[in-house]
């Protein structure tokens, strides 16, 4: 028996409940993973509470990440012991996720854990870590380079923001925090940060070209933030969207892209090529310190995650939570 999440829907409302759990129930797969730790999202916490249309079918795990070791394998790549993380492919959405003791997965799904990172780590870093890393890594193919002008990242006291910071300047970028809690500033500064942004210099209406500041931008909010930040975006510069907490509306104009001919790259962390995901991971191995994981991550164990989850769904959590699936 094990313990997990189970998200089962009545009347269309959502029903989040603790269970215990037979192995036969897991749902069919060639990799038995014992779960030490997962995390939780933005989307996981709209899944258990019900406010976003996460999950596709039902009853079901969520929790988009996971990080344990290798129980049983019929497949040859993996052997008993190996030591796993799994971030997207459908995982928490229309996949049993990692917001329980044990998961049942396809090979393709596992990549094998750096050996710089403890599982514990690995979910401090989880989907939004490795979302900021896919974000860096279009940056650099679009050619932005360490000691260029400022690289901007909006949200980012957030998961994917913290991460993005920390990676950025360990890269040796000149990296400006927008958020909107100044008290998290010293944090910011703590991961690498040279300047902090309020964010209302973003948030609100603004004209369709401003001002050249940014060689890069990583944008985890959308909406006029985003419009704003590819309006100060340098001549040929790039801009990497990946989130939508202020909104999924687009309200701008196209002259950015064809008056200074910038870029902008949306970023999908779910279907993305295995190269491409262990470079993502490498990066993350080289240039993110435990140290700035430790500060940026809060814990919370599988009991808790119910009640946890409406408060980072209101911007009340800072950087990553790490559940402990154990407790």
């Amino acid at each position: 028996m094990f313990r997990a999440l189970m998200l089962t829907q009545v009347d269309r409302r959502t029903h989040a409940e603790l269970v215990e759990l037979d192995e036969s129930q897991l749902p069919p797969g060639d990799v038995t993973v014992r779960i030490e730790y997962s995390s939780l999202n933005f989307k996981d916490a709209l899944a258990v509470t019900g406010r976003g249309a996460v999950v596709k079918n039902w009853p079901l795990v969520p929790g988009i990440d996971l990080a344990g070791v290798v129980e049983r394998s019929s497949d040859p790549a993996w052997q008993p012991g190996d030591r796993v993380v799994v971030n997207g492919w459908g995982l928490g959405e229309t996949e049993w996720g990692g917001l329980a003791q044990k998961a049942r997965l396809s090979p393709q799904c596992l990549l094998r854990l750096p050996a710089a990172f403890t599982t514990r780590e690995a979910m401090a870093i989880a989907t939004a870590g490795y979302t900021a890393a896919l974000c860096v890594i279009a940056l650099q193919r679009h050619g932005l380079e360490p000691g260029a002008d400022e690289v901007l990242v909006t949200g980012a006291a957030g998961g994917v923001g913290s991460v993005a910071v920390a990676l950025l300047a360990g890269l040796g970028f000149r990296v400006v925090a927008s958020t909107g809690r100044p008290a998290e500033a010293e944090y910011l500064r703590f991961l690498g940060a040279a300047a902090i942004l309020d964010r209302a210099e973003l948030s609100s209406p603004g004209k369709p070209l401003q001002s050249e500041r940014w060689a890069g931008v990583v944008d985890t909010v959308g909406s006029h933030t985003l419009v704003n930040a590819c309006a100060q975006t340098q001549w040929h510069g790039a801009v990497t969207a990946c989130g939508l907490a202020q909104g999924s509306d687009l309200p701008g104009t196209v002259m950015p892209f064809i008056l200074r001919g910038i870029t902008l790259y949306g970023i999908n962390c779910m279907r993305v090529d295995g190269a491409t995901r262990r470079l993502a991971w490498e990066l993350l191995a080289q240039h993110v310190r435990s140290d700035q994981l430790a500060q940026m991550t809060q814990e919370i164990g599988l009991s808790e995650v119910i009640a946890y989850s409406p408060g980072l769904l209101d911007g009340k959590v800072r950087g990553r939570t790490v559940v402990d699936v154990n407790r």
